[in-house]
């Protein structure tokens, strides 16, 4: 059982996180939910395609124009308790690598903490404990927030990621952080060119058989791109690939731009799988 706020998700219920960037200079949307009334309306569209949780950020993942915690809070705290009075049950989740920016937003409503710089301040895991939060724990092959990879390398991906992962998430059960609600997330392109990225992918099995919920982070990200050879805007074809590969491997939490598309994918793969029996069953038997 994944409990998140108010919601428990069974075993095999693949569970969307919806992406609500309140930056100026997003990579995918440059800006588009930047201000309070479109990110509103993103979040109200995107419960309405079957999102259970919404992602809320304040800052954009790569190199930019520096952002402090108290920008940051700034951007993300009043959002996240207008979200909390509009959605009382919408699980709010916020992408922060702060404690600060996790205390403020904890108080303003937030149910979980995604940190996808791999536990690089110690100190978010101590909030998410105080205040009974969920947490994501990332592998980004300890590189520092907002910065790209260079010429990395591991001798085993796979053996690295469930080492920090799963360590991350130990000493964040350890702390008080509730067990049913942390998740380990493999962190493509966050520490990893794009062979690493696409090992982590194939070798999924190995992280769910950990235990722990596994989220992946797709969503027209550049190891998609790379592979494929294109520009952002036309990654939807592979992150949508991705997304069934990983859902047949054993994910079970997707971070998303384009939700209802990825609602499709996701209950075609669990009804091939058994999970989920078809919408409707006509044929044959007039």
């Amino acid at each position: 059982m994944l409990r998140l706020g108010r919601r428990e998700f069974d075993t095999h219920e693949p569970v969307i996180m919806a992406i609500v960037n309140r930056t100026p200079d997003s990579f995918y949307d440059q800006g588009a939910t930047f201000r309070d009334e479109p990110a509103l309306d993103r979040v109200e569209r995107a419960v309405a395609e079957g999102a259970a949780i919404v992602d809320i950020g304040g800052v954009k993942a790569g190199p930019g124009e520096h952002v402090d915690a108290a920008e940051e809070a700034r951007r993300t705290v009043g959002f996240v308790a207008e979200v909390r009075r509009r959605h009382p049950d919408v699980v709010i989740s916020v992408d922060t690598w702060r404690h600060e920016v996790g205390e403020a937003v904890c108080e303003a409503g937030a149910d979980v903490l995604n940190d996808a710089w791999g536990g690089v301040d110690p100190k978010l895991a101590e909030v998410a404990a105080r205040y009974g939060a969920g947490l994501v724990c990332t592998h980004a092959g300890g590189a520092e927030p907002r910065t790209r990879p260079h010429r990395i390398a591991y001798e085993d991906v796979m053996a690295d990621i469930l080492r920090v992962t799963v360590g991350l998430a130990e000493r964040a059960a350890a702390l008080g952080v509730p067990r049913e609600s942390i998740m380990i997330d493999p962190g493509h392109d966050f520490g990893k060119n794009t062979r690493h990225s696409l090992e982590a992918t194939r070798r999924l099995p190995e992280m769910a058989d950990t235990g722990w919920p596994v989220l992946v982070s797709l969503s027209n990200k550049d190891f998609v791109g790379e592979t494929l050879d294109r520009p952002v805007k036309e990654r939807l074809l592979g992150t949508l690939a991705t997304t069934a590969v990983s859902a047949w491997l054993g994910a079970r939490v997707y971070r998303v731009h384009e939700v209802a598309e990825t609602r499709q994918v996701l209950d075609m793969v669990a009804s091939i799988a058994g999970h989920r029996p078809p919408a409707v069953a006509r044929r044959g038997l007039a």
